[in-house]
């Protein structure tokens, strides 16, 4: 691919790929979300995190409306996100999402879950989406498993086939809601590498976790939530090193001291 240099003065918002601006959610009379904007940039790893229902996920789940907003406005690429229909299966295709749970089709072979999607929503070639199913595979380490079921695998294995499954899709961001939460300790890394690469490869990717690890290394952006806002956002090593908020300082000296 030929490298286009965009001069960000000059045209602001068009490196702009995720944009929230004043989203409110409610579930009854929790108010999740308050006045949430976020601005996500081509390329940017954005890595959320805070407080065990602080609203991360659901941050992310509005994202692809897999969650509907109460109000504020949602952009993809600088076009608002559809209520439903052919638009938003569209757009889902256009966000992959990866979860604590699998999500794997268990009555279909590790390829046939990564061929799904292409096939019946980007309508592409059988021979095409088979060869795209099998790279993609190679690329996250579980090449070797493609005729096994998903039972066959381990969690670290179904994780890295649900991230091919949302890659083969062509995505132009990637989110990831807690994908390690469900592992044991052992098959974290394995998964946390795959995305590991995907960051270094340029992917767009909102990524909620409790892997701090992982924020140092690989995000380009800390965001933390606490209480349904977005209490402070940094470059990691201001944000691990001298966060600006009590609530952060607290969150963190609780996690990383423990």
């Amino acid at each position: 691919m030929t490298e286009v240099s965009v001069v960000k003065d000059a045209v602001p918002a068009a490196d702009d790929l995720v944009v929230l601006k004043s989203v409110n959610k409610h579930f009854g009379a929790l108010h999740v979300l308050q006045d949430i904007d976020l601005t996500i940039t081509r390329g940017e790893v954005v890595v959320v995190i805070g407080p065990s229902g602080s609203g991360k996920s659901t941050l992310c789940r509005t994202i692809n409306r897999l969650e509907s907003i109460d109000s504020g406005d949602i952009r993809i690429d600088g076009k608002p996100l559809p209520a439903e229909g052919k638009a938003l299966a569209r757009l889902r295709a256009d966000v992959g999402m990866v979860f604590q749970s699998f999500n794997l089709f268990a009555h279909k072979t590790v390829l046939e879950n990564v061929m799904l999607g292409q096939l019946k929503v980007r309508k592409t070639d059988k021979k095409q989406a088979e060869e795209k199913a099998r790279s993609l595979l190679d690329r996250v380490g579980v090449g070797t498993q493609a005729d096994k079921y998903p039972a066959q695998l381990s969690g670290g294995q179904q994780q890295r086939v649900a991230i091919a499954r949302a890659l083969a899709m062509g995505p132009k961001v990637m989110l990831f809601d807690e994908p390690t939460s469900a592992l044991d300790p052992e098959m974290i890394n394995e998964v946390l590498e795959v995305m590991q690469q995907l960051a270094r490869d340029g992917m767009t990717m909102v990524v909620v976790t409790h892997e701090m690890g992982f924020a140092r290394s690989a995000a380009n952006r800390v965001v933390f939530m606490a209480d349904g806002r977005i209490v402070e956002e940094a470059v990691p090593d201001q944000f691990f090193s001298n966060p600006r908020s009590d609530r952060a300082k607290d969150f963190l000296s609780k996690i990383l001291h423990h």
